[in-house]
């Protein structure tokens, strides 16, 4: 999509479109919109706390995740205490920015395979043996999937959707929306158990404790219905890829080089093999280290390998470290890497074309702290959860309950902190109607992912925006909401339909 050629719009809601884009892309820039958000959650702060907003609720502690009660009151950043937060926590607020950490580790390893070449053969290779039909529902599965390693998708599947596209001689943002919607609108769900379902289960059995102490609900209660939603997300967001992005797309005219050939040379083709045979290599020694009773990266006290354990909590070391070895061996084998200077001078590189995404990074840091510190989300997200009133029936409440959880996507765009205020609310409200505390988790994953695609303030929406300014340099906010909005309208129609039917069938959410 580029706002150069705006090809003509054949319906009222391409004309929205179209009219989102524009008004999204005069949006100043990234760093500019968070520097002006910063000073509004300053003045706000300072605004509300003379107002006097306070509530008493109950919450779950993040770290014990123990319920507690408390007194939430908003706290101002032009108080003493506050300009002391902002002076003091400017570093922490950096380092412990998730997102930080993730890409400068997981570049190492991506960097070095991106520059020898290995990636783009990757791709070359995958459009040649892949039917063309089926590269749009393999990329989306592929986004689906990517959860079970937290936050890695969107450095690696993005960028890779966007290239396969561009290879294929499609339109790049096709591929790089169809990434984003798997790794972000289905993000609650997947095939397979990944590390965030352990917590939500336990801060859900943490509420629970408040009326029944003798229920808990287990770590697999959402995987018959987590399954059965990724089929239903990949196939929506396939649907709405093919039919309705990439029509409106049109043919793509940017200036990003085109990798249309089809195949691998020879050289690409050793350099492959010896990347599968040292892939193999990585992924023995980490199942050595992972699969045995007793392995180092099993949990130590409990030998769990799933949940909380050093194997699931090294996902993104194992990424790079996979990366790495793969893109090393390929570049022996393609002679692409010649010496361990070039090899030393890739991962150099990789860091270096990282600095305007770390400085935005930086200034997005420091707004989520301010936010977080002022207590405007939490203030927020009760006064909405107290908007529901108890009478109505179980189908409206949960309908309810999941739009209020969109809402709060938008200020808490993370799903721990949200479930953190939700839980201790909603899982006793609707256990006292008879609705089970699996259904009531069920119903938050609904509302909390397909918001992730259009929502700014999501801390890896600049990373998108970054990816799609490699093809249009003119992409901005509004280009990606625009983009993404078929996403976030669809995916959430289709999963309410498959919500409500399986509640209304009596199914089970999960193994009981």
């Amino acid at each position: 999509m580029s706002s150069k050629t705006e090809p003509q719009a054949s319906s009222r809601f391409e004309r929205f479109l179209y009219l989102v884009e524009r008004m999204g892309n005069k949006v100043p820039h990234p760093v500019i919109l968070f520097l002006s958000l910063m000073l509004l959650v300053i003045v706000l702060s300072y605004v509300l706390q003379l107002a006097g907003l306070t509530i008493d609720h109950q919450r779950i502690d993040p770290v014990t995740h123990k319920v507690e009660y408390v007194s939430t009151s908003i706290r101002s950043l032009l108080s003493a205490e506050g300009v002391r937060f902002i002076f003091e926590s400017v570093v922490p607020n950096f380092i412990n920015f998730a997102p930080v950490g993730i890409i400068l580790v997981a570049m190492i390893g991506i960097g070095l395979a991106e520059r020898s070449g290995l990636i783009t053969a990757v791709i070359r290779k995958i459009v040649d043996v892949a039917p063309r039909q089926a590269i749009t529902a393999i990329i989306v599965a592929l986004g689906v999937m990517s959860s079970i390693a937290s936050d890695a998708g969107y450095l690696v599947l993005i960028p890779l959707g966007a290239a396969a596209f561009h290879s294929l001689g499609r339109h790049p943002f096709a591929g790089l929306a169809a990434a984003f919607a798997g790794v972000a609108a289905a993000f609650g769900v997947n095939f397979f158990v990944k590390p965030i379902d352990g917590v939500l289960a336990e801060m859900t059995n943490d509420a629970l404790k408040l009326v029944d102490s003798s229920r808990s609900i287990a770590l697999t209660s959402n995987l018959f219905f987590g399954i059965v939603s990724s089929v239903a997300l990949i196939a929506v967001c396939t649907w709405i890829t093919d039919w309705i992005v990439e029509p409106r797309l049109g043919k793509y005219e940017g200036s990003a080089a085109n990798t249309t050939q089809r195949g691998v040379s020879a050289a690409e083709n050793r350099g492959l093999f010896y990347a599968l045979i040292a892939g193999i290599a990585c992924l023995l020694l980490l199942a050595g280290l992972s699969l045995p009773a007793n392995a180092p990266l099993r949990n130590p006290e409990t030998g769990t390998l799933i949940g909380d354990s050093p194997f699931m909590n090294s996902l993104v070391f194992m990424i790079m470290l996979f990366f790495l070895v793969t893109g090393i061996a390929y570049g022996v084998g393609a002679k692409t890497l010649r010496s361990v200077d070039e090899i030393l001078d890739a991962i150099t590189k990789s860091f270096a074309d990282l600095g305007s995404l770390l400085f935005l990074f930086f200034v997005i840091s420091q707004f989520v702290a301010y936010f977080n510190y002022s207590n405007i989300g939490t203030i927020v997200a009760l006064q909405l959860a107290n908007t529901l009133p108890e009478g109505l029936g179980s189908v409206p409440l949960l309908l309810g309950f999941i739009l209020v959880g969109v809402i709060l996507c938008f200020p808490i765009p993370s799903i721990l902190p949200k479930w953190a205020i939700m839980a201790p609310i909603f899982v006793p409200l609707f256990l006292r109607l008879g609705i089970d505390p699996e259904v009531v988790l069920a119903a938050y994953r609904v509302s909390d992912s397909p918001p992730n695609v259009i929502n700014p303030l999501l801390p890896h929406f600049a990373l998108v925006v970054g990816f799609a300014r490699q093809y249009d340099k003119e992409a901005g906010i509004g280009t990606i909401i625009a983009l993404m909005l078929p996403y976030a309208i669809y995916t959430l129609i289709a999963w309410l339909v498959v919500f409500f039917a399986w509640f209304l069938l009596g199914l089970p959410f999960g193994p009981t």
